[in-house]
């Protein structure tokens, strides 16, 4: 284990109504107590020195119960993602229905998917492949208004990021970008693209976005806003 990763975790429970579920997790470089509530999906961390007890953070939790509870109560709440269900693609809303035959079908507002229990599964899959056929296209788009190629392109579940370029020219992308947008998704394709050429986020990096993409204000500014919301919805049956 290197000097500084994190030693040990551990689950335990606010008490009250309803029971909070802490996470407390030892990290070498941690000085202090710390707190933080995921605004992605209410996780509540308490990173503490390796030597301090349980007993300390679980103390500092109940002191911070106000704060805590406070902050769970502005979050949105979680959408799973089965038939009733409603989630944006491309920026708008659809209404997941049950439909005949074993595919699942886009429509202007709905989405028609077997009901035989696997309908997150099912709708997950379909978003990652019309998420993976938006950036392919964006995505050569932009290299070819660049002059540069890309080495492939993969798709995940990240949380940290949107996309993602390698000095190998291999771009990643999250394939929730199909929940918003169509615009914000282009933008993200375009910030990737860009790094062929710059990579680092100079003035000639952004230069090079707005070359491709146009005025990325008002995108970038969508997913620092909205963008957390895009992991609200939970696609596991």
């Amino acid at each position: 284990m290197s000097r500084g990763s994190t030693n040990t975790m551990a689950e335990h429970v606010l008490d009250g109504d309803p029971p909070v579920p802490l996470v407390l997790r030892r990290a070498a470089r941690a000085r202090r107590i710390s707190l933080r509530v995921s605004q992605l999906d209410g996780r509540v961390t308490l990173t503490l020195p390796p030597g301090v007890p349980d007993r300390e953070a679980l103390a500092f939790a109940r002191e911070k119960e106000s704060w805590i509870r406070d902050h769970l109560a502005r979050r949105d709440s979680d959408v799973t993602v089965t038939i009733g269900a409603e989630i944006p693609v491309e920026g708008t809303p659809r209404l997941i229905r049950a439909g005949a035959g074993r595919g699942v079908r886009l429509g202007a507002d709905d989405i028609l998917c077997p009901d035989d229990g696997r309908a997150g599964v099912r709708v997950r899959g379909a978003l990652r492949a019309l998420a993976r056929d938006r950036l392919v296209a964006a995505s050569d788009h932009y290299a070819g208004a660049l002059g540069r190629d890309y080495a492939r392109i993969t798709l995940r579940d990240t949380r940290s990021r949107w996309g993602s370029c390698s000095s190998a020219g291999a771009l990643m992308y999250s394939w929730r970008l199909i929940l918003a947008p169509a615009e914000v998704l282009s933008y993200v394709a375009a910030h990737e693209v860009a790094h062929l050429a710059e990579m680092n986020h100079s003035a000639r990096f952004w230069a090079v976005v707005e070359d491709l993409y146009g005025p990325y204000e008002d995108a970038r500014q969508w997913l620092r806003v909205n963008g957390q919301d895009l992991h609200r919805y939970r696609f596991e049956d």
